[in-house]
């Protein structure tokens, strides 16, 4: 067994430990000794040097076992080496890995040693890092990068990195930082699409989590996670592209100690199958045997639900989920009764789950238990279970948070390309690389061209509100069309001063981009500057006339006259008062004289139109009269000749 195995071990059962006596002490090395049988695994993944041309290839990096790792996806950056704080043990200068707006995002250099590694990741993320390479300091094989369990100020941020972090060989940071003391400019990719291989149309995940709820923070953090996740994991199983499988840790009591009392209040079927005591006191509150009971049952529950017909695997996402809510130790709640309420609630079949428990007391193996040590050992590329909770997907451990977006996210990314299951491409799964620098993308105030999809992010603008933006995602997208002004007002310049408004956006389909209204000047853009108010009155473009007084408004201008003139706007004039009144008048008779002229006009035209119809019908009847006969003339004659008749 290796010694990073061995320390692994040790610490996974640090908290029994003390808890012990003298004999359970003894118990516990014996425990950890003995199964050599697997070694932890250190997942790796791929870090491209683009440029300089000296470095350009690909190089091996451990991931850290904390923060959000972009699984199925990558992140581009360029190195930063800090000139101060240098193993990033103290808090950085505000902003001070923080990319500017355009720019790449930026990759924190830092050295290891004499703080903890989550410590550093956390410093320079505050500093604006998109990531951190920590470069170690002594030639060796590359490993993990783990969240200090006995840290107490580590709870206090942890759990807010989400930056991905990676550890790095020697001889590589060394040379890093040569070609950054040489002026060179490093350019690199980190690679996550290979941390989770893409074998068929389906992932395989298993959960190893606990039924204790009074373990601290780890247990309360599986219980939301647990409940969070519950929906997207049913959907997943229910169209098949998951196969998921809960699994529950156990140990055994050494022959030696079988007959002790803490091996007994900790263990079932004859110390073959034991869990540490959940309040670390064996006088008060639940045993250790308890807890391994649940666990079983639990394992049950999901064999049952997976065997019935027909199979409804789903399930144990239900009974783990009401059993949390509704049988909690805090309550004391948690036993056989409660929960085989909830079973039953769940029209799973009861006594089918009694019988896959078997006898606790009973000396004999239980085949669903030792499954469960055999399977705690690591096969393949999977390391050894030691640490709750954990959670593998394809064969492979998850480093992240226990969130569900993240652990989605890593799911999605074990699939084919063409089998990706459409949870996958909602807005449900979300990376965090429009975070920094907005991933490098268009951005103005609330709109931004950073897609997050969970094989990373794309810059493509934005359609909102029905206003589509267009342009190359990267350094430009423009509103389009009718509505345009109503998104962030079509990125145009906009002022409001003592209740006036003025706007660079006007919503026709004709007009692009952001003009000035009549009364400013400039490029319009919010973000450039915007629009300036033109002074009429000092470049003379208005109220140039002797008598006038000029004074600028926000843009227009008022003009005054002195005296008793008034200003007359259309000429940019000033006259007397009387002279305008009797021009007004004189426009107003002018109005009323053209007006009657128009109406007398028009009347004359309509009796010339009637009468010289009228005339024009009795001169053609008079015409005709004479070379043809009317026709109540022919009937006048036909009358008379018949008379004669």
């Amino acid at each position: 067994m290796s010694v990073c195995s061995f320390c692994l071990r040790a610490m996974a059962y640090m908290e029994t430990v003390r808890s012990l006596r003298i004999a359970i002490l003894v118990m516990t090395v014996i425990l950890v000794v003995e199964p050599a049988l697997g070694s932890f695994m250190v997942e790796k993944n791929s870090l491209t040097v683009i440029t300089p041309k000296s470095l350009k290839g690909t190089y091996q990096s451990a991931i850290g076992n904390f923060g959000v790792p972009q699984y199925g996806g990558t992140l581009s950056g360029v190195i930063v080496y800090s000139t101060v704080n240098l193993k990033g043990c103290d808090k950085f200068p505000d902003d001070y890995f923080r990319s500017k707006p355009g720019a790449w995002p930026n990759f924190a250099l830092i050295d290891r040693g004499d703080c903890y590694f989550s410590t550093k990741v956390w410093n320079a993320q505050q500093a604006g890092a998109a990531a951190v390479l920590v470069a170690d300091d002594k030639h060796e094989d590359l490993i993990t990068m783990d969240s200090p369990e006995e840290d107490p100020s580590a709870s206090q941020y942890l759990q807010k990195i989400s930056i991905p972090s990676a550890l790095i060989e020697k001889k590589f940071g060394d040379s890093l930082k040569k070609a950054l003391s040489d002026k060179e400019f490093i350019s690199m990719k980190l690679d996550w699409r290979e941390s989770l291989p893409h074998p068929d149309d389906r992932v395989e995940y298993e959960f190893w989590t606990n039924s204790n709820d009074e373990c601290g923070p780890k247990c309360d953090a599986q219980v939301e996670f647990v409940r969070n996740f519950k929906g997207v994991a049913q959907i997943l199983e229910r169209g098949g592209y998951t196969q998921f499988t809960p699994h529950y840790i156990t140990w055994y009591c050494p022959q030696a100690f079988i007959e002790s009392k803490q091996c007994k209040s900790q263990c079932i079927n004859n110390g073959r199958y034991c869990a540490p005591d959940p309040e670390k006191d064996f006088n008060k509150g639940y045993d250790g045997k308890q807890v391994v009971t649940e666990n079983l049952r639990q394992l049950c529950v999901f064999k049952v639900a997976n065997e019935s017909n027909p199979r409804q695997p789903w399930k144990w996402w239900d009974y783990v989920t009401d059993f949390q809510i509704r049988c909690r130790m805090k309550d004391n709640r948690y036993g056989p009764e409660c929960a085989e309420e909830v079973i039953k609630s769940l029209n799973i079949d009861v006594d089918k789950v009694r019988k896959c428990m078997g006898d606790p007391n009973a000396d004999a193996d239980n085949d669903l238990l030792k499954h469960e040590q055999e399977a705690q050992v690591g096969s393949g590329v999977r390391g050894d279970v030691t640490i709750l909770p954990t959670l593998g997907i394809n064969q492979r451990q998850y480093r992240g948070k226990l969130d569900k977006t993240a652990v989605l996210k890593a799911i999605c990314s074990g699939y084919q390309e063409t089998a990706d299951p459409p949870v996958c491409l909602s807005d449900t799964v979300e990376t965090n690389e429009c975070v920094d620098n907005n991933g490098g993308c268009w951005e103005r105030g609330s709109v931004t061209a950073c897609k997050d999809t969970f094989r990373g992010r794309v810059c493509q603008c934005p359609l909102i509100d029905g206003v589509q933006f267009e342009g190359d995602g990267y350094t430009h997208c423009e509103a389009h069309g009718p509505e345009r002004c109503k998104v962030d007002n079509g990125g145009c310049w906009e002022e409001t001063r003592l209740g006036v408004h003025h706007s660079a956006c006007h919503g026709h389909h004709h007009h692009h981009g952001c003009h000035c209204p009549w009364g400013f000047e400039g490029n319009a853009s919010r973000v450039e500057g915007g629009c300036v108010d033109v002074d009429e009155c000092s470049r003379k473009l208005k109220c140039q006339c002797p008598e006038c007084k000029c004074t600028n408004t926000w843009g227009s201008y008022k003009c005054e006259c002195s005296g008793d003139l008034l200003y007359f706007h259309q000429h940019d004039t000033c006259i007397n008062q009387k002279g305008a009144q009797s021009e007004t008048a004189g426009w107003v008779v002018s109005l009323i004289v053209l007006a009657g002229i128009s109406v007398l006009g028009l009347g004359s035209y309509v009796v010339y139109k009637y009468r010289l119809r009228t005339y024009m019908d009795s001169e053609i009847r008079a015409i005709m009269a004479q070379y043809m006969p009317l026709d109540s003339q022919s009937e006048i004659q036909n009358h008379s000749r018949d008379d004669v008749i």
